[in-house]
């Protein structure tokens, strides 16, 4: 196989996304996980550019990474000035990385009206930045900036920078396309040309943007033109409509082109990992994601269903397993029977197609989906309405009642709603009481609370996700709402749901669901020991 290099972004570009704030700990976590992957480089951010990166490359000195290597991310020198005398690239030696990844300017209209310089210094500042980092015994990755653009208005100028940086030292010389709105042929084209010209001296990559929709298929396109290096970002996620997505282009390299990105016995490992700095960063993973994503290999139609259980190849582009995913059947009002005996089996195997139990779930949900209910968003909720349809459900506890109330003003900052619940575990009444952000924060508090004396993982539950759907617009406020949580234990992750003309209660059902999903869990992975 071929060997691609892999650069991840996550912590520098991939930073730069709406919404996104990585901590210390954050980014040294993520590293964790990226060298658990197996990817080549990972750039990390630049230490010139704020003291929380310098911070993180301090204690990245304390950190041992197996497969990846470190690299700080900067610019070239200040226009006239020395190397020796420029901050930002004091910043980089001072990282202690052994690759730094410089960016240095491409395309004519960026140098004389934005860093407002002359196109001969430009070329000076990319050549002698190269080679005071090589000096100092960095290797360097030069990212050439709106190199796509700048070969479209002046080939000629753009392939003067990339000489300089080769003159200079840099052994990748990374094609940028900074705008994300170049077509696939002259992506193909500018690579190309690229690689004939500089492609026996050093290494070629590319680094694209989404803002096409294309940052997957170029990247791909560089590849096939003779790129060896491709930088992106795990999850995609970046400025403005974000980078290539490398949980993509992995696999559609290593599994469908015969390259090597990653070592082979981590391909599988792709789907945890990418969830891992999913929650790491606090942001809800596209569902839809090809390869990774929870609906990458999701069948709702009932013919869809019955002919992937014949045989997988009837509607499923690699098996799920290869990069650690799982098949999923989802429960709607157009599942057939082989959807819902799939889930039966997991609980009672004895339990056949034609038996009349499989009439009553699939008549019950369709009952409950007619009251707002949408099972194939809710995993969770659907086990459990099977499991007490078929008479392998115990409840956990019973509700004897539970009050809400809040303040306004607030009486502290984040605090203004109290819950009071009492609940019955197997005779014994538990009384607890909760406050929180809301009512049902103030709920959910208090539930655990109660829970806890009989059932101590409930600590381990966090919520990923909260969702409210309004059914019914017309109605105002009278309108029935469908309350949809994702729910985690920090190593499997279930989505269950309630609906109800009030609130709080289609949450304190969500809420409930989620919770006895998790204890039914834990009680099975107990079982399964003693075996």
């Amino acid at each position: 196989m071929k060997k691609i290099e892999i650069l991840d972004s996550t912590l520098r570009d991939g930073a730069q996304g709406e919404g996104i704030s990585f901590s210390v700990q954050d980014k040294i976590h993520i590293c964790q996980a990226l060298d658990e992957l197996g990817v080549e480089y990972i750039e990390a951010g630049n230490p010139g550019s704020n003291p929380k990166d310098m911070e993180f490359f301090q204690e990245m000195k304390k950190v041992s990474l197996t497969s990846s290597k470190l690299c700080a991310f900067g610019s070239t020198r200040r226009k006239d000035i020395k190397c020796s005398e420029d901050s930002n690239l004091q910043s980089l030696l001072a990282a202690g990385t052994s690759h730094v990844v410089v960016f240095g300017k491409s395309w004519t209209f960026q140098v004389t009206d934005i860093i407002k310089t002359s196109l001969e210094e430009n070329l000076n500042m990319i050549r002698e930045t190269c080679e005071f980092l090589r000096e100092n015994d960095r290797s360097v990755i030069y990212d050439a900036e709106h190199f796509f653009t700048g070969y479209t208005e002046d080939r000629n100028y753009a392939m003067q920078t990339l000489k300089a940086a080769v003159d200079g030292g840099a052994e990748v010389l990374c094609l940028c396309e900074t705008k994300g709105g170049f077509m696939i042929d002259e992506c193909r084209k500018a690579v190309s040309d690229v690689v004939k010209t500089f492609g026996k001296q050093v290494k070629i990559g590319i680094h694209t943007h989404n803002d096409s929709g294309l940052a997957v298929a170029n990247s791909l396109i560089a590849v096939q033109e003779g790129a060896v290096h491709v930088q992106g970002v795990l999850l995609g996620f970046g400025e403005r409509t974000g980078n290539a997505n490398l949980s993509t282009i992995i696999p559609d390299l290593q599994c469908k082109m015969g390259y090597e990105c990653i070592p082979q016995e981590n391909i599988q490992k792709l789907t945890s990992i990418c969830k891992r700095v999913s929650e790491i960063t606090n942001i809800s993973m596209n569902s839809q994601l090809p390869y990774v994503g929870s609906s990458a290999f999701a069948h709702k139609a009932g013919m869809h269903i019955d002919a992937v259980l014949k045989n997988p190849f009837a509607y499923e582009h690699i098996t799920p397993e290869t990069v650690g995913n799982s098949r999923v059947f989802l429960m709607s009002e157009v599942a057939g029977r082989s959807t819902i005996m799939e889930k039966i089996q997991k609980f009672a195997p004895s339990i056949q197609k034609s038996d009349p139990i499989v009439k009553e779930i699939i008549a019950k949900m369709k009952e409950l989906e007619f009251q707002g209910y949408q099972f194939e968003g809710a995993d969770g909720s659907f086990e459990l309405l099977v499991r007490k349809e078929i008479g392998k459900y115990r409840p956990f506890f019973n509700l004897c009642y539970y009050k809400t109330s809040g303040e306004n003003p607030r009486i502290e900052k984040d605090l203004y709603s109290f819950a009071q619940i009492k609940i019955d575990v197997d005779g014994h009444f538990q009384i607890a009481a909760g406050e929180g952000n809301g009512p049902v924060n103030a709920l959910d508090n208090a539930l655990r609370q109660a829970l806890m004396p009989f059932y101590p993982s409930v600590s381990e539950i966090h919520l990923i996700d909260y969702k409210v759907r309004v059914l019914d617009g017309k109605s105002a406020t009278a309108s029935r709402v469908r309350v949809l949580i994702e729910s985690s234990d920090g190593k499997d992750s279930w989505t269950t749901m309630g609906v109800s003309y009030d609130v709080v209660e289609a949450s304190w059902l969500a809420i409930v669901d989620s919770i006895e999903y998790k204890l039914i869990k834990d009680i099975e992975k107990r079982y399964q020991k003693l075996l």
